[in-house]
Formats: structure tokens, C-alpha cells, sequence
């Protein structure tokens, strides 16, 4: 079992056999340190499972750049709602260390119901679970001071702060730079 059927399996608890039916129409795909995955604008024809390496999910404002995630190995990575709802990208979606994934298409990602008698019941599944990740996020920015967000985000994910430029980290934690630094050093003491 690959890491993608394990995850799979894990997540979702579907069996083995169909495990082997869905990982069978993702392929493998590999994006070298500072290439993209997908530009803003562009249409987003495909959803992957990071085996391992660092993709950052950002837009770019007039002003500044936005970091909306990082994803690291065992996440799924897309722009959602141009993959579901056949939209143009709102996100640049780039490599910040080589990376290797598991990569569906939209059309392959179609066949899966009929692979899969059961796969609407998890897709359902997933698309919850995505939803309720994105809520406990928004749900930290507006609750938790920036100690406890830098905090939360350390315990949970301590390799990103040796891997991820500082200002990534910051930005995805609604922050500043300057602010990130000054809990960062007063962390450390």
C-alpha cells in the first residue's frame, strides 16, 4: 500500500481492493524547487495527494503577497473551487522544495463513482473535512492572539519553521513579519 491508498484507507476507511481503483488513476508527478504547480488565472484541471516536499498556496495583492497554506506530505492540494466548479485559479500554487505528488484529473476524478459504487459517500466525506479544516482556521485567526497561533502552529507543524521562509509562515498566520520575529524571539528566551 502506497502512501496515497494508506491515507486513503486511513481517512476514509474504504477497503483495500478500492483503495488500489482510486490510487490506480492518480499518477505520479514531480515539481522542482520554485516551479509551479498551478498560476493564478489558469485553469485548474487537476487535485493531488503530496507525497512529500512543500507546496505554498498564495495570492498576490497589489501590495503585498498573501501565503493562504502550506501544504506539506499526506495533504491533498488544489485550488477547490476552480477544480469542483471548473473556475480559473485564484491562487499561485508553487513549490518551495522539490516535490512529489500523486496527480488526478478532472476527467479521471469523474470515473471514480462508477469505480467506486461507495465513492460519493466519501467524497462527501472529504469535502467535510476540508470545510471543517478551513473553519478551525478561520476560526483561530479571529479568536487566538498571534502568540497562540504561532504556538498552535509550532507544536503541530515544527519542521515548516526549519523549511518555510519566516515571512510565509507569518503571513499565513495573519501577521506581520516584525511580529512574527518578535514572538518568535520571545519563544525562544
Amino acid at each position: 500500500m502506497n502512501e496515497l491508498e494508506s491515507y486513503i484507507h486511513h481517512h476514509f476507511g474504504i477497503s483495500p481492493d478500492d483503495c488500489q481503483k482510486v490510487s490506480g488513476l492518480f499518477k505520479p508527478e514531480v515539481i522542482e524547487k520554485g516551479n509551479y504547480f498551478l498560476r493564478t488565472g489558469k485553469f485548474c484541471n487537476k487535485l493531488s495527494f503530496i507525497e512529500s516536499g512543500i507546496l505554498r498556496v498564495f495570492v498576490k495583492l497589489p501590495e503585498k503577497e498573501v501565503t493562504q497554506w502550506i501544504g506539506t506530505a499526506g495533504y491533498f492540494i488544489t485550488d477547490l473551487q476552480g477544480f469542483m466548479f471548473r473556475n480559473a485559479s485564484r491562487f499561485d500554487i508553487q513549490a518551495l522544495t522539490p516535490t512529489r505528488l500523486f496527480t488526478i484529473d478532472y476527467e479521471a476524478y469523474l470515473t471514480m463513482g462508477r469505480l467506486v459504487p461507495k465513492w460519493h459517500e466519501f467524497e462527501k466525506l472529504f469535502t467535510g473535512k476540508c470545510f471543517v479544516m478551513m473553519e478551525n482556521r478561520i476560526m483561530d485567526l479571529i479568536s487566538l492572539t498571534a502568540e497562540d497561533r504561532y504556538q498552535k502552529l509550532f507544536e503541530h507543524n515544527r519542521e515548516l519553521f526549519n523549511q518555510v521562509p519566516l515571512q510565509y509562515l507569518a503571513s499565513m498566520l495573519g501577521m506581520t513579519p516584525e511580529t512574527f520575529s518578535r514572538i518568535r524571539r520571545k519563544m525562544v528566551s
